[in-house]
């Protein structure tokens, strides 16, 4: 189903991965029930896996010799789009009427952007120039900044309602714990890989050591609390940068995710609940447009300042539209911090989800094009 997708996408000039999702939405559970929701279940390892692999792609880009050349700008620009669409979304809520609690933590999830899909695009496409160099390491911190934007919101919304100081030190901590271990745990693990591939010289062997290597940062994380998609991260950017064997490996590594790839999308679009859209009400539509609003200032505002080639502030927020399984799971983690509001953040951010994941792989191709860097015709 998925490979007929991307056939059918080809003709129309869509992204494969948007096929992907579609067919799996028209598939799953909430349309033709062809994938049962018991069905879905059974493959809940994989988006774990995908993301994993995704993230560990990602931490290729963190190679020293190529950041020292793009300089300050990916971190800036991180920064500034993940915080600005948490303090446009903030500030609308709050504008509108909607109480401060909730909107601080509706509005920290904002920050979140999914990187499988805008990597999907920019491989398939071979996208190249500045803004896919800048936009490649922007998605990978963003979701460090997006658990740092969500644990100080949330903290803060506790202390609206709270008295006691020690619950909010306590808030606070736990993002800082959950990045830090993760990265460090991360980068523990890209030195034992680097051991592994130097040890083992079957090209065979080292993908073997590299996938075990991937599948054991994903399990460890999630048994410690740690976020598994920084620590893939700071596994792939430790062994790019120490390894003189990270770009054989790396390849290797590229051949065999296409089809967990697949998968991974074609789950997603079956988990997506299309009945609750109706459900999202005016305050999600906000959230959905204001989202958009502050990523592309954000990250305009963020190319200004750390002085960015003119195409990537004009184009580079336009792709970091899609959002998925971060978000999710924050929106998870509300429904029991701030219980009164928790079930309908959650609903909102399901909302978002479909709507993000079936237009932002477009909007990334366009913006990609419009940029130049991508070809015209593809």
């Amino acid at each position: 189903m998925g490979l007929l997708s991307s056939k059918i996408m080809d003709k129309i000039k869509f992204p494969n991965v948007t096929g992907y999702i579609i067919i799996g939405l028209i598939a799953g559970p909430y349309c033709l029930n062809v994938l049962t929701l018991e069905a879905v279940e059974k493959f809940s390892i994989i988006p774990d896996i995908a993301l994993g692999f995704i993230a560990f792609s990602i931490g290729a880009e963190f190679k020293l010799s190529y950041l020292k050349k793009v300089g300050k700008s990916p971190i800036i620009i991180a920064f500034a789009e993940a915080v600005g669409a948490v303090l446009v979304v903030d500030l609308v809520l709050i504008l509108t009427g909607n109480d401060t609690a909730f909107s601080l933590v509706l509005g920290a999830i904002a920050a979140a952007t999914a990187p499988a899909a805008t990597l999907m695009v920019v491989r398939q496409y071979d996208a190249k120039g500045p803004v896919t160099n800048t936009l490649l390491p922007v998605v990978a911190i963003d979701d460090a900044v997006a658990l740092m934007c969500f644990g100080l919101s949330v903290a803060i919304a506790k202390s609206l309602n709270s008295s006691e100081t020690g619950s909010m030190l306590a808030t606070l901590a736990d993002p800082v714990i959950e990045i830090v271990g993760a990265l460090v745990f991360g980068a523990f693990l890209g030195f034992i890989l680097k051991l592994l591939t130097a040890w083992y010289t079957g090209k065979g062997n080292r993908l073997s050591v590299a996938i075990a290597m991937v599948f054991l940062c994903i399990g460890i994380s999630n048994m410690l609390g740690f976020s598994a998609l920084l620590a893939c991260m700071a596994l792939g950017a430790v062994f790019t940068n120490i390894s003189e064997l990270s770009e054989e490996v790396f390849k290797q590594v590229d051949r065999i995710t296409p089809p967990i790839y697949l998968l991974f999308f074609l789950i997603s679009g079956a988990e997506l609940d299309i009945t609750i859209l109706p459900t999202v009400g005016v305050i999600g539509v906000m959230y959905v447009i204001f989202r958009v609003v502050g990523k592309v200032m954000g990250a305009a505002f963020g190319a200004q300042v750390s002085k960015a080639e003119p195409v990537v502030k004009k184009y580079l927020g336009f792709t970091l539209i899609p959002q998925a399984g971060v978000a999710i799971g924050l929106a998870g983690m509300a429904v029991s911090i701030v219980p009164d509001y928790g079930y309908k953040i959650q609903t909102i951010i399901l909302c978002g989800t479909v709507i993000y994941e079936l237009i932002g792989p477009l909007v990334t191709k366009m913006a990609l094009m419009k940029a130049g860097e991508i070809e015209t015709n593809a």
